[in-house]
């Protein structure tokens, strides 16, 4: 069964197209015009061994945050589609995942009941291009439209980068997790048969 899916999204402020495979090995081509924000997205491919294309343009003259937010949005609308009915699926992941000074723990619950908690500690910026609070901005978009509770939980960090790469590494495993095919599941895995 081939879980793949193509999302395109055009507004006065982006133009945004996702191509994914949930049952890829972590191949990417990733271009938002914002280089650090292409790196954080690789790391989640990669990690969560999705194949993932994204093509992003932005008023990145205005700032960041409509490209960002943007990706989210259509990123989760990409995983929402390519897990169509969620039959046979965990449903469940979690990712503890260390960068250098950071400690982030991820959990998803592809429940199809967005939520989302964003616990992180106030750092040093470290002059990073997504901040904290720009990545939560992500991950938010991300859990609404994807149709799932998220929760990120930043154990300890000093350095934002390093937070923000921690973040985007467990999401991506935990996503990995979560999404994957179990043969003990023939249905949705929930006890009310649907979610």
């Amino acid at each position: 069964m081939k879980r793949i899916s193509e999302i395109k999204r055009k507004t006065k402020e982006t133009e945004i197209i996702v191509k994914l495979n949930l049952g890829g090995d972590g191949r990417y081509e990733i271009l938002t015009g914002i280089p650090f924000f292409d790196h954080m997205l690789t790391l989640f491919a990669v990690h969560g061994f999705f194949d993932l294309n994204i093509s992003a343009k932005g008023d990145l003259e205005v700032d960041f945050h409509h490209t960002v937010e943007d990706v989210g949005l259509v990123l989760g609308d990409a995983f929402n589609k390519a897990l169509g009915n969620r039959k046979g699926i965990k449903r469940f992941g979690h990712a503890v995942t260390p960068m250098d000074d950071a400690l982030a723990a991820v959990t998803i619950d592809l429940s199809n009941r967005p939520f989302f908690v964003y616990n992180v500690p106030t750092a040093a910026n470290s002059g990073a291009i997504i901040n904290v609070s720009l990545a939560k901005e992500f991950f938010r978009a991300f859990a609404m439209s994807g149709g799932m509770n998220l929760h990120i939980n930043v154990l300890y960090g000093d350095n934002e980068h390093h937070i923000i790469e921690s973040i985007f590494k467990a999401t991506g495993r935990a996503m990995e997790k979560a999404s994957a095919l179990d043969e003990r599941i023939t249905d949705v895995h929930s006890t009310k048969g649907m979610l």
